[in-house]
C-alpha cells in the first residue's frame, strides 16, 4: 500500500472491493482519477494492487461493514489520508444464506443479510453524507449504491435477499432528496446476471436460462460493465439527474410479453 505524498486526487470509498464487482469499480476509478479506499470482508491486497497499478493510492480497510460503529474511525482514517470521501460506492453485500420455500426462512438468515445489505449500508450512507454536507469539495460528490434488479424482480426463493435489495432503493430516494440541495449525486444501480464468484454456484443453470433467452443481449453482464457506469455517474456528468436508477442488465428487466 503505497502512502507517499502526492498531488491531491478526489478519493472514492468503494466496499466490498475485495472481487468481483466492487475490484472492477474500485479499479476504474482509479483509472478515472481517484485515490481509492477500500473496505472489504476479506484479504483485499489484490485489488490494492491492482489500484497502485492504474497509478493511484489505495488504502484497503478490512471490515464488516454490518459493524455500524467503525464506519466513523474508517472515515476518520481515509481523511487524514487523502482528504474527505467524495464519492462512496456501496457495493458489499451478501446473499442469502440459503435458497428455499419463502416459508421457511428463519430470523438469523433475514437479519444477517438486512444487517450487511441495508442496515450497514445506511449507516454508512448517512456517515459520509454528513462529512459531504459538512465539508463540501471543489470535486463532484456522489454516492452510488449498488443493489440488484432483486429490488423489483421477486425470487421467491431468497425473500431476505429481495426485501434487502427493495430497501436500498428507497435510500437512495431519501439520500437524493437529502442532499439534492448539496449538489450530491445519489445514484441506484440495478446489475443483472453477473458473472462473479457469488453467482459460480449458480452459473450451469443461468447458462442454461440465457441460452433460452432470459437476457435479451444474449450474454452474462461482466463486473467491467457495471464499473463503467458508476464512473460516469462519479465524474459528475449527470449534476441533474440525481435519485437515478440505472438497470445494467441486458435488458432482463424490461417486462416483456
Amino acid at each position: 500500500m503505497n502512502n507517499s505524498a502526492r498531488p491531491s486526487r478526489p478519493v472514492a470509498l468503494v466496499t466490498g472491493a475485495s472481487r468481483g464487482i466492487g475490484a472492477a469499480i474500485a479499479i476504474e476509478l482509479a483509472a478515472r482519477g481517484f485515490d481509492i479506499a477500500i473496505m472489504a470482508i476479506d484479504d483485499a491486497s489484490e485489488t490494492a494492487a491492482a489500484i497502485e497499478g492504474q497509478g493511484a493510492r489505495a488504502l484497503a480497510f478490512q471490515g464488516n461493514l454490518a459493524d455500524v460503529a467503525e464506519h466513523a474511525s474508517m472515515l476518520e482514517s481515509i481523511a487524514l489520508w487523502g482528504g474527505p470521501v467524495t464519492c462512496l460506492v456501496n457495493n458489499a453485500g451478501i446473499g442469502s444464506p440459503k435458497r428455499g420455500d419463502l416459508l421457511d426462512v428463519q430470523p438469523e438468515a433475514f437479519d444477517l443479510v438486512l444487517d450487511t445489505n441495508l442496515r450497514g449500508t445506511f449507516f454508512l450512507t448517512q456517515q459520509v453524507a454528513r462529512q459531504m454536507v459538512g465539508t463540501p469539495s471543489g470535486a463532484p460528490q456522489s454516492i452510488i449504491t449498488v443493489s440488484s434488479v432483486s429490488a423489483e424482480l421477486a425470487s421467491v426463493e431468497r425473500g431476505e435477499y429481495c426485501l434487502s435489495k427493495a430497501g436500498l432503493g428507497m435510500l437512495t430516494k431519501l439520500f437524493a432528496l437529502r442532499l439534492a440541495k448539496q449538489g450530491v449525486g445519489v445514484f441506484e444501480i440495478r446489475p443483472g446476471v453477473i458473472r462473479t464468484a457469488m453467482t459460480a454456484g449458480v452459473a450451469d443453470k443461468y447458462d442454461r436460462l440465457i441460452a433460452q433467452g432470459l437476457v435479451p443481449m444474449d450474454r452474462w453482464g461482466l463486473p467491467e460493465d457495471i464499473a463503467r457506469v458508476v464512473a460516469e455517474l462519479a465524474s459528475g456528468r449527470f449534476a441533474f439527474a440525481t435519485g437515478s436508477v440505472i438497470n445494467v442488465d441486458g435488458a432482463l428487466s424490461i417486462p416483456r410479453l
